[in-house]
């Protein structure tokens, strides 16, 4: 993963939009596979916050932070394998329980601290491994270590790559761009990776530069 590179980057220099506008999120969209599939064996899920400082705030207690959830699988006998990462509104479960099940296979371990956003896994068919972290005596990132190495990576490429800069029209498309890279940290032929993102253009629907005319019309004749 470049330290100071971007999707965006990427795209003016192969001029396929024009910097800056809304088509760079256009341009974004391509780093996620639509029909990627869904992680499996050991699953580590846990939340981080992105968005600056909040002062007299700790943890699931925001209240103007983005909450991303992230789901990384474990590999044995060690290291990580492939990562997911989404914006939800809330901790609460019905904003977690959906996520894990729409990028963990069912019948995969998803290990989770003692949050109770996580009680309904099982009977969402998976082995729900809970840590209680105040009980084991260790901290997070020893209980957790997957999500957090890359709570932090993903901290620290936003300030490196954007300065800093996150807002909710752009978040989603920096989360998918760190998804893709990070998953092909290990690749040494960067040609693969164009390849990969082009296969990526021809099945993601196309995104308009600027708004329709044709649609103008017809809100205009329908008023």
């Amino acid at each position: 993963m470049e330290s100071a590179h971007s999707a965006y980057s990427d795209c003016w220099g192969w001029g396929v939009i024009k910097p800056p506008g809304p088509s760079c999120r256009s341009c974004a969209r391509l780093w996620c596979d639509p029909g990627r599939d869904r992680l499996h064996g050991s699953v580590e899920v846990d939340e981080t916050y992105v968005g600056g400082v909040e002062h007299g705030v700790r943890g699931r207690g925001t209240q103007s932070k983005f909450i991303v959830v992230i789901a990384i699988e474990v590999l044995s006998p060690k290291g990580f394998g492939r990562v997911r990462l989404e914006r939800v509104n809330d901790v609460s479960g019905i904003s977690l329980i959906p996520f894990v099940c729409s990028v963990v296979e069912a019948g995969s371990e998803v290990r989770t601290d003692g949050w109770n956003g996580y009680n309904g896994l099982c009977g969402k068919g998976y082995n729900h491994h809970r840590i209680n972290l105040s009980q084991s005596g260790d901290p997070a990132h020893v209980s957790l270590p997957g999500v957090h190495s890359v709570a932090s990576l993903l901290k620290r490429w936003l300030l490196g790559t954007h300065q800093g800069s996150v807002t909710a029209a752009h978040l989603d498309a920096y989360l998918n761009e760190f998804a893709f890279r990070f998953n092909r940290r290990h690749s040494r032929r960067r040609g693969l990776l164009f390849l990969r993102l082009l296969q990526h253009a021809v099945v993601t629907p196309p995104t308009r530069y600027r708004p329709s005319r044709s649609l103008d019309n017809t809100e205009n004749h329908s008023q």
